[in-house]
């Protein structure tokens, strides 16, 4: 199959072009620069240029591709949905995977919910022949900026502050675990028109995650609880403070609510079967030593 991908240069996409061609996919990659096309090249891609804030240029992009299929990795939530899927419908490409996230289920008014819900939204009414992905919060081998961050903190100090006490729970998704899931909602006729949340096997509270990651780097971790108006109150401040802020107040705000979906629809029309978190968060320290 000859598989369009934007997006293709990023954490999941890397993984998900590599995987595609490595099953024998022709893939070809919207490259909105040089640097792009060349990653993309490196990987045994071919490119069409094109940026998804010039409409035009997608529209071209999209008719060069010639592809069977869109797999649409570039994120929802910067309001390109109403550039890509007519760009997809012109080019005649009736199958489309969208990547979305679970994130559009947040209770906290997140302006980028309002773009994701709309541009789920705007797939689901168009003609195309459309799956929707949610992944949970995504980790796995280099390039992850969730785990990773955790486990470099971990192997310098056995002591974590836990904002709210880390009881709420998560639902990791290892990266290649998605990748396959991509690639065989592609392929699967079951997933056409549906929507399926993707996450790890079980919920897990975030202690458990650090306990978990911290196992992972041989360390035994203690767990400080942190009373979360207190926590949200300094990330407030940082945030107005720093230029450009490693950590946000949303996302303290986020570890308030539970992050755990069910993924049995996905393992009977997709196949999916992720690993357990404590099998991929020892995989990904081991790529990171």
């Amino acid at each position: 199959m000859r598989l369009l991908v934007t997006g293709g240069t990023g954490f999941l996409g890397r993984r998900v072009v590599d995987l595609a061609i490595n099953e024998g996919h022709q893939v070809v990659g919207l490259a909105r620069s040089a640097t792009a096309a060349r990653t993309l090249e490196r990987a045994g891609a071919g490119t069409v240029p094109g940026d998804l804030d010039d409409a035009a240029s997608v529209d071209a992009a999209f008719r060069a591709a010639k592809g069977d299929a869109l797999v649409n990795i570039a994120s929802l939530g910067f309001g390109h949905a109403d550039v890509i899927v007519p760009a997809a419908e012109a080019a005649g490409l009736q199958r489309a995977v969208f990547i979305s996230t679970t994130a559009i289920f947040t209770t906290l008014p997140a302006q980028t919910k309002r773009i994701r819900t709309q541009a789920e939204a705007l797939i689901t009414g168009s003609g195309l022949a459309w799956t929707i992905l949610r992944p949970t919060m995504i980790y796995g081998g280099t390039g992850d900026r969730n785990m990773a961050r955790l486990l470099a903190i971990l192997r310098r100090v056995p002591l974590l502050a836990l904002p709210g006490g880390g009881g709420r729970l998560q639902q990791p998704v290892h990266v290649d675990d998605l990748a396959s899931a991509v690639l065989e909602a592609v392929r699967r006729d079951a997933a056409i028109g549906r929507a399926y949340n993707i996450a790890g096997p079980e919920p897990l509270t975030f202690r458990k995650i650090v306990e978990d990651a911290g196992a992972a780097v041989g360390r035994r971790v203690v767990t400080v609880p942190l009373p979360l108006r207190t926590t949200l109150a300094v990330a407030r401040g940082y945030e107005r403070l720093a230029t450009r802020p490693r950590l946000r107040a949303e996302q303290i705000a986020r570890l308030a609510e539970d992050k755990a979906f069910p993924i049995d629809d996905a393992a009977t029309d997709l196949g999916f079967a992720p690993r357990p978190f404590r099998e991929g968060i020892r995989q990904e320290a081991e790529l990171l030593v």
